[in-house]
């Protein structure tokens, strides 16, 4: 080509090595004569640019032919979904959870994140995200985003073992960010069933899944005051609460290292065994709990606890000789008061109607039912649901059977529908009546972070593993995961059916002891299922699937081996009113 011929703007690759390190910089250049003498001038830096977009440049810039660029001349290779996968690691990486993982990125840490994306967006067993996300039959771009598309099997275990080697320090760091001096900790336990018999950690237990049949696993999880999940623990599935309770308490006041604490736990947890064994001479350490229904009977049987104490206000604090240094707090819902009335009323008559069925058995006069033992059987058969058998007075003959209710014992019964008596250790000038009642009822969103982890949002069961450490693994990788759902759920409020104006709901709120209610604007949105600025309301799974039709599409231009590039979908108003939410820009 003869001088004449040369472009006149070229693409240069400048290569400098500076310190031992070697730099790249692709300069889009302007040739020109001055003076007899070939000068160039620096136009612009094209280092930002992808490779096959500088390639494509280059080649367009040495050759007179123009490279058509159009929709006949391109072919889209691949498509994978993308937008849910940008919103799952921009918010973790916007958390810092990865730093929290490991400081140091390496391969495992990679995989692990990994796993926990695939934990949000499509819940399975680890060798089903395995397969969803190696290059040949990738379902999401989470292996192009972490640079683990050639993942192997044996790869994942050994990242499991890798993060319950650091849960201790993963947990440390959650505690550091999301609790403070005399903050409140939320404690609950639950379980989930096992369908494999190689774990030393299953055993039969109370079922909490309903599923009695099967062996399984417990475990009791931590959080924050908000709800903010900070620390989970995997016991025998023969434990019990009180228990885990025990071995907690040991990790926050040990590990932990915070000065003065409120554990909150419910009346199954935090026993009168464990406050006289652990509690009440622990230093800086102070809880909230409520009493068993027996306890709530003593009380009322000294007349602590009687209808006229609720004259004034639904709840009232009072003290007992019974619970000699604490605090008391008796709480009325009128609410719950009626409804359990017309539940009981329901199980009395259909309870009656059983009975009765019964009696007649015995009476008729064609094959009757004859025997001691064969009544009582039909009665407990009959009758075991409801609960109601407490009411009723039994006459058991072998050719004879009657019944008559006791009503002392269902207006004794009755007295005491809708109370509760919250006990705590806490000094009325830390935290008052109202805080503490609040405090209590502050467990629910430790349930409903059971509920999110333990079906279709996290689904911790089925367990698939077989050894104890990773069933522990398992079960933190979907705390974990839960930790980055709760988080996206906070800043996703307004588009999804969730209260995004708590103030305004509390402000509605006639009393702490009443049901919580939801503020008028997220009534309006369960109503027009839209938000204030005409979006369609979502749930976070359907959101998460609606951001998953965002894909990255691979584009390769025709003729041009190196003209391949990356091409995001346009996001719909809601997709980025999402990401606007989250705070994360969607990348390409």
């Amino acid at each position: 080509m003869s001088n004449s011929q040369r472009p006149r703007v070229h693409v240069a690759t400048v290569t400098r090595v500076v310190n031992g390190k070697t730099y790249v910089s692709h300069l889009l250049r302007h040739t020109y004569r001055e003076g007899g003498k070939v000068k160039n001038r620096t136009v612009a830096s094209l280092t930002c640019l992808p490779p096959d977009l500088i390639e494509l440049i280059r080649r367009r810039l040495r050759s007179d032919n123009p490279v058509e660029v159009s929709n006949d001349g391109m072919d889209v290779t691949r498509s994978l979904p993308h937008g849910h996968v940008a919103a799952v690691l921009g918010t973790i990486r916007k958390l810092g959870l990865d730093k929290v993982i490991s400081s140091t990125p390496c391969r495992q840490a990679k995989i692990i994140l990994g796993l926990l994306a695939m934990r949000i967006i499509a819940p399975g067993s680890k060798l089903t995200h395995l397969t969803a996300m190696r290059e040949a039959s990738a379902q999401t771009t989470i292996a192009q985003e972490l640079d683990i598309q050639d993942l192997a099997t044996a790869e994942i275990y050994d990242a499991l073992d890798w993060l319950l080697a650091r849960q201790v320090r993963i947990e440390n760091k959650l505690a550091r960010q999301q609790l403070a001096e005399g903050a409140l900790l939320m404690y609950d336990v639950s379980s989930s069933y096992y369908t494999g018999s190689e774990s030393s950690l299953i055993k039969h237990g109370y079922s909490r899944d309903g599923r009695p049949a099967d062996p399984q696993i417990v475990y009791g999880l931590l959080c924050a005051a908000n709800g903010c999940p900070v620390a989970i623990e995997v016991f025998p599935g023969n434990t019990a609460d009180p228990k885990c309770f025990s071995s907690e308490v040991r990790k926050v006041t040990k590990r932990f290292k915070l000065g003065k604490i409120v554990f909150v736990g419910d009346r199954g947890m935090i026993t009168s065994a464990r406050i006289n064994d652990q509690l009440k001479d622990a230093e800086g350490l102070d809880w909230i709990t409520a009493l068993r229904s027996v306890d709530i009977r003593l009380l009322a049987d000294e007349g602590t606890v009687n209808k006229s104490v609720f004259d004034a206000s639904d709840h009232k604090e009072v003290s007992s000789k019974t619970f000699p240094g604490e605090r008391l707090i008796i709480c009325r819902n009128a609410a719950l008061a009626e409804e359990r009335q017309r539940k009981r009323a329901a199980l009395l008559a259909t309870t009656q109607e059983k009975l009765d069925a019964i009696a007649k058995s015995v009476a008729r006069t064609t094959n009757p039912l004859r025997g001691k033992d064969k009544i009582g059987l039909r009665i407990g058969r009959d009758t075991k649901t409801s609960k109601m058998m407490k009411h009723f007075e039994l006459t058991i003959e072998d050719d004879a059977f009657s019944y008559r209710l006791k009503e002392q014992s269902i207006a004794r019964e009755a007295a005491l529908d809708g109370i509760y008596v919250i006990r705590t250790s806490v000094p009325i000038d830390t935290l008052s009546a109202e805080q503490t009642i609040g405090g209590y009822k502050g467990l629910s969103r430790v349930e409903r972070a059971f509920r999110s982890m333990k079906t279709t949002q996290i689904e911790l069961r089925p367990i698939y593993h077989y050894k104890d450490d990773r069933i522990r693994a398992h079960v933190l990788l979907c705390m974990l995961a839960y930790y980055v759902e709760w988080h996206m759920r906070r800043c996703l409020r307004p588009i999804l059916f969730e209260d995004h104006d708590p103030e305004a709901a509390t402000a509605k709120r006639q009393s702490i002891v009443a049901k919580a209610q939801r503020s008028d604007a997220a009534v309006s949105k369960d109503r027009t299922r839209t938000t204030e600025d005409g979006l369609p309301v979502q749930s976070f799974r359907s959101l998460l699937k609606d951001l998953g039709t965002i894909c990255r599409n691979t584009i390769q231009i025709r003729g041009v081996p190196e003209g391949r590039f990356n091409e995001v979908t346009q996001p719909t108003e809601l997709q980025k009113k999402a990401f606007a939410l989250l705070g994360i820009e969607l990348n390409a």
